[in-house]
């Protein structure tokens, strides 16, 4: 007869304030079996009836260990406690061990490490501390997005409570849209992507925000010299319900008023994030999500603006003690608007507007078979609706009008995987992801083949059916990652991943800016496709494991990767995909990543080295060449120093290639006048110098009693310190006084020290 087994289950959560815990980790001794928890907390383990030790670990939080005797299925909900005195040396990091964990190529980020990493103007940033990481990169100064293992910005899935964030930046670049005190976790998957992800070909950058102290009532916020933020929590019923909100403004133009020149300027960007749940009883819990923020550039009569929209609304619920079900419905927009206005009769008004619309149902799910098997399955449904451009122009009585057709598109999925652990030493996540995408318009164009490089013809219109040729794709995903485990401190890994990218961020410009333009795959543009393997080696040292080092290398190859003709026009244009070229892409690169992790002096060193090429019909003679985002060699090193419990100094050096840059190589000169010149149609063939900067940061905290619960800390901060001129890009111009002579100019974003303070408090 075979022995009865029953399963533990339940939640893993903060004693402070509520909060459940991700990726805490269930250790069960006498079985010697382990499980995390999922990203709403829960964890299952199947055992033989008995009696069993559990116990439960987290960094920065004390291990909890409780006896259970198994003779049915047992419900235990668990509440940690924090170590305060450890909360000063958290570390970016996993939270299983990176030795033990079978994910590679992801990196969770810890709140508390990123409020000490030295931030431009003092101010706390996500996106940025994601730029200490190694095979993070961007194109300079003040750029939006972020690049991963050579990967453009619009090839990354940002998610916030899993509604997609379309452009992730505040202030042309300089600051994220997310609000440090209203996340709880931050994790970035570069490599062995599961196959419950899916959409982008780069990586995905998984934001969650707080649920709200399910406790007591709680503030923060704080002051700088760019923005004020401030956040409220609090329980709607202590242990069921509770909510958070939170706000920033900035106050660039605060002071506009009082200058005659720039009173009628406004300068300035806000958001606002909210989230409320509920606890309808032990297999059912809800929660609502949402975000909202806009940047405001205005200058007189001319102005732009651009903001995200999201809502999600979420419902867990627990078929059964081994069944785990996360349905999803979210909402995003993402707009901008730029114009003008007549200010008399005689002068032109105009105005552009864009829109991309998603809508989403979603259902996961979590079967966990027993100790050796949990299954992952579900499937998706994603609405896009396009709105690439709306554009009207006044003057003189005259009125013109050109509003491209809007798109749509339906993406579909299915995904199954399963996580195995074949022995002692050896475990497997395998699964696949089938994805189908249709394609909606009014009419498809139809352009006459012609050179490579040169603009297409438009010859007619198809009016559209959905038996339109090549208006419906579907692509298989398969996803494979081993881990095989050498010895108690050391792991090697492999991982395999297919990703398919079925919508386009159309720029030509080095940075993407806010007026950008998204567009789906069409009879036009094939959807993107990548395959990446990657293998690494992780390995734990020191006399407690302080130490953690991995090296990861990684080839990606990558198909239809857009490109431009010279001088495409991508705003307005009807007939803007005969201006797109499609080619290949190729990727390459090692990365090393050591961290302290524990003791009072502590931190990280990350390298990547790396290359990213792009080979187009039309560009280039056909030759492979660098993508604007290739920087062959990228060193960060972050040190933090806990001098005591009041004061923390923290640093951060990064030293980077030059990325590529297309400079003429020959110049005309035709009645004074000089033109500059590519003989050779390079593309890319020059770089920028590079790229090196050093940021210092002192965190004072306020002196006072522990207990008290006003709690309150300075920050002084000084941006690149030794005043280092960056050049963003280099452009070329006539000397004004000897006009034979071509200069180059370097255009620098950041070229002097820049000290900051800024105030956070806690209550």
């Amino acid at each position: 007869m075979a022995q009865d087994k029953f399963t533990i289950s339940g939640y893993l959560k903060d004693a402070k304030n509520g909060e459940v815990l991700i990726g805490a980790v269930v250790v069960v001794k006498e079985k010697a079996v382990s499980v995390a928890s999922n990203e709403y907390g829960f964890f299952s383990i199947t055992l033989p009836q008995g009696t069993y030790t559990v116990d439960v670990n987290y960094i920065g939080y004390n291990a909890s260990s409780q006896t259970v005797e198994l003779t049915k299925n047992v419900t235990i909900n668990i509440e940690l406690k924090s170590e305060e005195v450890n909360l000063q040396e958290v570390i970016i990091s996993d939270k299983k061990s990176t030795v033990e964990n079978l994910e590679m190529g992801t990196n969770k980020l810890d709140i508390k490490t990123i409020k000490k990493v030295p931030a431009f103007l003092g101010e706390v940033d996500v996106l940025r501390s994601l730029q200490t990481l190694p095979g993070v990169s961007t194109v300079g100064e003040g750029a939006g997005g972020f690049n991963v293992r050579g990967g453009s910005i619009d090839q990354n899935l940002i998610l916030l409570d899993e509604a997609p964030v379309y452009n992730s930046s505040h202030a042309l670049g300089f600051f994220s849209v997310f609000n440090p005190d209203a996340v709880k976790d931050v994790k970035l998957i570069k490599g062995g992507i599961p196959s419950n992800y899916g959409g982008r070909l780069a990586s995905i950058l998984d934001v969650r925000l707080k649920d709200g102290n399910a406790k007591k009532f709680q503030m923060d916020g704080g002051l700088g010299l760019i923005f004020g933020r401030f956040s409220m929590e609090a329980p709607l019923k202590k242990d069921k319900s509770s909510f958070i909100v939170a706000g920033r403004r900035s106050w660039f133009d605060i002071f506009f008023p009082l200058s005659p020149t720039l009173k009628e300027n406004k300068v300035y960007f806000y958001d606002l994030t909210a989230k409320v749940n509920y606890t309808i009883n032990e297999k059912n819990r809800v929660f609502l999500s949402g975000y909202f923020g806009r940047d405001v550039l205005s200058f007189g009569n001319f102005g732009f603006n651009w903001g995200n929209t999201t809502a999600t609304l979420r419902w867990n619920h627990l078929f059964s003690s081994k069944i785990f079900m996360n349905l999803t419905a979210f909402y995003s927009n993402y707009d901008y608007k730029l114009g003008a206005e007549a200010s008399s009769d005689n002068q032109a008004n105009f105005s552009i507007k864009s829109n991309i619309f998603n809508y989403s149902l979603k259902g996961d799910f979590t079967y966990y078979l027993n100790t050796k098997n949990t299954i992952n399955f579900g499937a998706q449904s994603i609405l896009y609706i396009f709105q690439p451009g709306k554009g009207y122009f006044a003057s003189n009585g005259l009125e013109f009008r050109n509003e491209l057709p809007s798109q749509r598109g339906l993406e579909s999925s299915l995904y199954l995987s399963n996580e195995q652990i074949v022995s002692t030493r050896l475990s497997l996540q395998y699964g696949l992801r089938l994805t189908n995408f249709n394609y909606g318009a009014d009419s498809l164009n139809i352009y006459a083949d012609t050179t490579r490089g040169i603009k297409k013809r438009l010859i007619g219109k198809e009016l559209f059916s959905s038996n339109s040729k090549n208006t419906n794709f579907n692509n298989l995903e398969p996803r494979f990652s081993l881990k095989y485990t050498l010895d108690e401190k050391s792991s090697i890994k492999l991982g395999y991943n297919r990703m398919v990218q079925y919508i386009h961020l159309l720029s030509n410009t080095t940075a993407s800016i806010p007026l950008d333009v998204w567009t789906p795959s069409t009879n036009n543009i094939k959807p993107q496709i990548s395959d990446q393997i990657s293998a690494g080696y992780f390995k734990n040292f020191g006399p407690n494991a302080d130490y953690e080092a991995s090296f990861e290398t990684y080839y990606k190859s990558m198909s239809n990767q857009i490109d431009y003709i010279n001088n495409a026009d991508l705003i307005l244009n009807q007939q803007v995909e005969g201006e797109i070229l499609s080619g290949k892409g190729r990727a390459y690169g090692a990365e090393f990543y050591v961290k302290r992790n524990k003791g009072k002096f502590n931190g990280w060193i990350s390298y990547t080295l790396a290359k990213t090429e792009r080979q187009v019909e039309g560009i280039n003679n056909e030759r492979w060449y660098p993508s604007r985002f290739d920087r062959r060699h990228n060193l960060v090193v972050v040190a933090i120093y806990d001098m005591s419990k009041r004061l923390n100094i923290s640093s951060t050096f990064t030293l980077s290639t030059g990325t590529p840059a297309t400079f003429p190589t020959n110049r005309y000169e035709i009645q004074g006048l000089v033109i500059p010149h590519n003989a050779y149609n390079d593309r890319n063939n020059y770089r920028i110098p590079s790229y090196h900067r050093l940021d210092l940061a002192v965190t004072l905290q306020s002196a006072g009693n522990e207990l008290r619960r006003w709690k309150g800390s300075w920050v002084f901060s000084v941006y690149n310190v030794y005043a280092r001129k960056n050049p963003f890009s280099v452009y070329f111009q006539q000397n004004a006084n000897t006009p034979s002579i071509t200069e180059a100019i370097r255009f620098v974003v950041v070229g002097a020290p820049i000290p900051s303070i800024a105030y956070n408090f806690t209550f």
